[in-house]
């Protein structure tokens, strides 16, 4: 089995019941990220148990509601994931709930093995922590909801890309696959959505798509490198990662998820050194003016 038969999970190849994405950890073969992908018409609901893991209820698009341990809480949720960021729930291990949809649309459900408890939190969308990396072709927008803002958790951390079509992201590329003063061992999962594309004159649009390419780091050799589209997941266990590059004419999203066994939650990473003087390079060129997608709640260049 190459690499990319074992890496790459196309759309609709877990689809069970409601879930359009199923992927546990034993699926992925490791042992710390899940992530389900639950598509529900309005009124639809369904029942979830959290077991040993801690997740986020994290809308796509739609809206939901969602009673839990006696407690009712409300998602506004979003259009799309083009249109805004979303209000979400932290929920902790061994909690049962019923999200029912108010109106019809998706919900991710990111999680990680957890190893410390947390309380049940409502996120609201203004505590997304948004900003903007990199210039030139390298801009992309990042919306942070489980890592640099206020919320708790044993080892999730999630965030959301948006990239412009004919920009690159994840790049310069890098690793987090040991512990050290400076990177944390963490797996990683991208969910991808692909805009559509045409002209904006045309009422006919066509489906994109993206690359990825993920590569061996010191002792870890992987070697990735994949056409993805909508619905499509990469599982990165170790090695460099990057680019994700969006094609020419069609805006690339990715939800990540990471967890790993440090119990301090952070994001340490290390870059490819043969590629690391890009980030000095990008200092001189300007941000791409597609983005922000959408107003922010803050913006930086990192």
């Amino acid at each position: 089995m190459s690499d990319n038969e074992k890496y790459v999970v196309k759309a609709g190849s877990t689809a069970t019941g409601k879930f359009q994405t199923s992927i546990s950890a034993q699926r992925a073969g490791w042992t710390w990220c899940s992530l389900r992908v639950l598509a529900l018409q309005k009124d639809e609901n369904q029942h979830i148990d959290t077991g040993e893991e801690e997740m986020l209820v994290l809308p796509f698009e739609g809206a939901a509601k969602i009673q839990i341990a006696g407690e009712s809480f409300e998602l506004r949720g979003r259009e799309s994931v083009w249109t805004g960021v979303t209000d979400y729930l932290y929920v902790p291990r061994h909690t049962e709930f019923t999200l029912t949809a108010t109106h019809e649309g998706r919900f991710a459900l990111p999680a990680t093995k957890a190893t410390k408890d947390f309380p049940l939190r409502y996120c609201p969308a203004a505590e997304v922590n948004c900003g903007i990396r990199g210039s030139g072709n390298w801009t992309r927008q990042v919306n942070n909801y489980a890592l640099g803002n206020t919320l708790e958790t044993s080892h999730l951390l999630v965030t959301e890309v948006l990239t412009p079509g004919g920009n690159w992201s994840s790049y310069p590329p890098h690793k987090h696959d040991e512990h050290t003063d400076t990177e944390r061992v963490l797996e990683e999962i991208y969910y991808y959505e692909i805009r559509e594309g045409g002209l904006a004159d045309s009422a006919q649009k066509t489906a994109g798509f993206g690359l990825q390419r993920i590569y061996d780091s010191p002792s870890h050799p992987i070697d990735v490198c994949t056409e993805v589209r909508s619905g499509d997941t990469v599982l990165v266990p170790h090695g460099y990662h990057g680019p994700s590059a969006a094609a020419p004419g069609y805006d690339m999203y990715y939800l990540n998820v990471m967890g790993g066994p440090a119990e301090d939650s952070v994001w340490l990473m290390s870059d490819d050194p043969i590629h690391t003087w890009m980030r000095q390079a990008w200092e001189g060129l300007e941000i791409d003016t597609r983005v922000p997608f959408f107003p922010i709640n803050k913006s930086e260049v990192k």
